[in-house]
């Protein structure tokens, strides 16, 4: 696999906020500082995008809530635990799904390093990168 210049930016950007804050904080504070640090290096990205759910053709009333999307083409999930399980991945494959976005990453500043998952889905093919 070719090497993804917008995903590496992106966890580059969250290694920086990992590294100023460090582990120990609220989610909420990581995606502020996150969003800053977003900005500071140029990469462009929304912030709290609602992921409609549809079945059937039919657009549902419960919808997801990505914490970023970047590029245009990228979820970002933030999380601040001790450790990422199966959980978090298939929370972010279901955000994947629901907004047709191929690519996603998952980070975690829980941990006393920053965890990162990068993921790929498409209706034929879904794996860890």
């Amino acid at each position: 696999m070719s090497r993804d210049e917008q995903t590496y930016a992106i966890i580059g950007a969250a290694m920086a906020v990992h590294r100023e804050l460090g582990h120990g904080f609220l989610e909420a504070v990581y995606q502020d500082a996150l969003a800053v640090e977003l900005s500071e290096q140029d990469i462009p990205f929304a912030r709290e995008v609602e992921l409609p759910v549809a079945y059937r053709g039919r657009i549902l009333s419960t919808a997801y809530r990505a914490d970023f999307v970047c590029y245009e083409e990228i979820v970002v999930e933030l999380k601040a635990l001790d450790r990422l399980t199966a959980r978090e991945e298939s929370q972010l494959i279901n955000y994947l799904k629901a907004s047709g976005i191929q690519r996603g990453l998952l980070l975690n500043f829980g941990a006393r390093s920053l965890q990162y998952k990068r993921m790929v889905f498409s209706k034929n093919l879904r794996k860890s990168a």
